[in-house]
């Protein structure tokens, strides 16, 4: 007598597999789950920003916002030809590096903050890839600052579980926005 199982029962076996793999690729969404995990990233990129930019504005000797002395007429970006979402219509600077000098793609020199920079790179968006790029603009005369992100999971974009776009404080309710700037509205 042999032992083994029937070509009947494999397919079943196998058709139960098929339907059980379905339903959880149907379920956890792993597209979503990835987009989560950036959003998280971008938020937590972002808190870091705004974090060594403020300790900059509160120690350094010499308070610049952007080495290039456009604040207001320009934004930077993480990627070139990036979405433009600030009031107005400035001009996206060129430079999208990593460097906390004032030539990276935020234009505050960082290393001027006392005991030096808080960061050891500018934090880049990880897809990087317009609309979702960092962006940073920022009013020298009054100090201000406003760092910009997309969200893409439903999650943390707008109307989503965990909005992080419509509850910032900020002028534009599909933009995560944080800064020192009342309103947000640079």
């Amino acid at each position: 007598m042999k032992k083994g199982f029937t070509l009947i029962e494999l397919l079943i076996v196998i058709g139960i597999l098929a339907i059980l793999a379905t339903a959880t690729i149907l379920v956890l969404n792993p597209a979503q789950l990835f987009a989560q995990a950036r959003d998280s990233q971008r938020i937590s990129d972002m808190a870091a920003l705004k974090s060594a930019l403020s300790f900059y504005l509160a120690t350094a000797g010499t308070l610049d916002l952007d080495v290039a002395g456009t604040c207001g007429t320009n934004f930077w970006a993480s990627a070139a030809s990036s979405a433009e979402d600030f009031a107005g219509t400035p001009i996206q600077h060129a430079n999208t590096g990593l460097a906390v000098d004032g030539t990276g793609w935020v234009a505050a020199n960082l290393t001027l903050a006392s005991g030096g920079s808080p960061l050891s790179a500018l934090p880049r968006d990880p897809s990087n890839v317009s609309p979702n790029t960092y962006r940073y603009q920022c009013d020298n005369t009054n100090r201000w600052f406003e760092l910009n992100a997309d969200m893409e999971s439903t999650r943390y974009a707008s109307g989503g579980t965990n909005d992080v776009e419509g509850t910032d404080g900020g002028s534009v309710a599909t933009i995560y926005e944080v800064g020192n700037d009342p309103g947000l509205d640079l």
